[in-house]
């Protein structure tokens, strides 16, 4: 009796340590720089991008997700775009605009293909359950979900948001993997946006700063 007992105390501790190992692996804070050069399927709307910094706090119940984007004074004398600015959108994607827009005027979000949804941050419950945002003017609601996947080092994200496309009431879901990679150090997010205009897929490659 006594050797099973240690035995068993054995496994446990085992297995906790093998829990904890995936538990730290699956941290994903930090503040993220975007690698345009290692980044693929970029929207023509980040040509004048010129940095891109997502902020991920999370504990054991919920991710949080901030983007902060710094754009370059536009050519041709916009006088919309003549500073550099700070803007912010949402975890589903890095552009700071509204209803269907993207990365616009610098410091305040543009209209346009991008990918954009307007809020200043979103909230993941790590359970599993959905988050439901209610509609806040023209950008509409959003039901945010995301999933822990059995490595530790694999997130899924999925934002689905009703909004107003041309007086009719449309849907954009946005679903994202994000994976953790050398030794936690880079950050690789695939990202595909589904919207009335069709599908649009990128891989975003981050450094940890």
């Amino acid at each position: 009796m006594k050797k099973f007992s240690i035995g068993f105390t054995l496994v446990l501790l085992l297995l906790t340590g093998v829990w904890a190992a995936s538990a730290a692996s699956a941290n994903f804070s930090g503040s993220w720089v975007l690698d345009k050069s290692k980044s693929e399927g970029l929207p023509p709307q980040w040509q004048n991008l010129e940095s891109y910094t997502m902020v991920v706090s999370q504990d054991v119940k919920q991710l949080t997700v901030e983007n902060k984007i710094v754009a370059a004074a536009r050519p041709m004398g916009d006088q919309g775009s003549s500073e550099q600015g700070t803007a912010r959108g949402n975890g589903d994607g890095a552009g700071p605009g509204r209803g269907n827009g993207g990365f616009g005027r610098q410091g305040r979000g543009g209209r346009g293909g991008g990918f954009g949804m307007g809020m200043p941050a979103a909230t993941y419950k790590l359970d599993g359950t959905e988050t439901k945002i209610e509609s806040t003017g023209r950008g509409g609601g959003a039901t945010l979900k995301a999933e822990l996947q059995s490595d530790g080092n694999v997130l899924l994200l999925t934002n689905t948001r009703t909004f107003n496309f041309q007086g009719n009431e449309a849907t954009r879901t946005t679903r994202e993997r994000w994976e953790l990679g050398d030794g936690g150090k880079t950050l690789t997010v695939k990202r595909s946006t589904d919207t009335p205009q069709g599908t649009r897929e990128s891989t975003l490659v981050f450094n940890r700063q």
